[in-house]
């Protein structure tokens, strides 16, 4: 199956000031993993995992300190803006917070007309008229009273509409999504989410999905990547992932659904304390302070990523057969 967006040993560090000291964050640590085209990845994880970093990655939003990117067969980790500026309209972001996703001096309408005068070079009729019908597809039926609104005179789950009409209006094939439905009630959530499935089937678009709540993922995705604290722990195809978890934090995020993991008659993993600190990691595995099957090995060596029947990896050394 071809592959539409792919990294390769990717590595992405930041500094940030703690205390008056520069501190380096290792948000991101040696991840690889692909998305191909027409499926959905989705990629679970606490918050601080990197996850909202990956994302940012592999469209290129940030360069990482390491690793390779590719979108599709081209390889963009040193391209630079001029030349990434062509691909943007086939790689969309749509972020967490959509009062950051349109500029809140903008009309619902100048946001989506005008990714299209850019990149299309339409004229503002036909813009306008391709603007309608996008807020249209998303739901907002009275386009012409949203056209002219800006986002704080919307409601949450109206302008999550706008903002993914504003992401899909260039015909993308390639979305990442990120926490986009955290913040809505359940019923809209759902709504929401439909909405956007049903776009990516319409258009044969691929989808990189990303949450904390692996119960989402279990309707919706074909493959899940588990990450913690910056590295990739577990992945496969989400069916098997989910029936037969192999990693001790893959084993824990389903045991905090009790009648999931009741209903799969899945072994109860329970973690101790919180998410370490990625500006300081524990030495050998990340998991080991919190894990109840942690080995003295574990608390020295950082096991490798362990290629199991399937399809699928872990990394743990639960799995390791020298």
């Amino acid at each position: 199956m071809d592959v539409v967006s792919k990294l390769v040993d990717v590595t992405m560090d930041f500094e940030a000031r703690i205390f008056g000291r520069k501190r380096r964050i290792r948000a991101v640590d040696r991840v690889s993993l692909e998305v191909r085209r027409g499926e959905i990845y989705g990629l679970v994880g606490e918050s601080g995992g990197g996850k909202s970093t990956i994302g940012r990655i592999s469209i290129r939003l940030y360069k990482p300190t390491k690793g390779r990117v590719f979108y599709g067969k081209l390889d963009i980790t040193e391209l630079p803006e001029s030349k990434l500026r062509y691909l943007r309209r086939e790689m969309q972001l749509i972020p967490q917070d959509p009062y950051g996703a349109i500029n809140p001096i903008q009309t619902i309408g100048e946001a989506l007309v005008e990714p299209l005068l850019i990149h299309y070079k339409l004229s503002k009729d036909e813009a306008v008229e391709q603007a309608h019908r996008a807020l249209e597809e998303v739901g907002l039926h009275t386009s012409t009273e949203f056209f002219t609104r800006r986002p704080r005179e919307l409601s949450g789950g109206q302008l999550q509409r706008a903002v993914i009409a504003k992401a899909m209006i260039l015909k993308p094939k390639y979305i990442v999504t990120d926490e986009q439905t955290s913040n809505l009630d359940a019923s809209i959530r759902t709504s929401i989410i439909k909405l956007l499935l049903d776009l990516c089937e319409k258009y044969e678009q691929s989808l990189l999905f990303i949450t904390h709540d692996i119960a989402l993922l279990i309707l919706i995705t074909n493959r899940i990547g588990v990450l913690y604290l910056a590295q990739l722990f577990e992945e496969g195809p989400t069916e098997k992932v989910v029936k037969n978890p192999l990693h001790p934090y893959t084993k824990a995020l389903l045991s905090a659904i009790p009648l999931l993991s009741d209903e799969l008659g899945l072994e109860k993993v329970y973690l101790k304390g919180e998410i370490g600190d990625p500006s300081n990691p524990p030495r050998g595995c990340g998991l080991h302070p919190r894990c109840p099957y942690a080995m003295d090995k574990c608390k020295i060596e950082e096991p490798p990523l362990i290629m199991v029947n399937e399809g699928r990896s872990v990394k743990c050394w639960l799995y390791y057969k020298p």
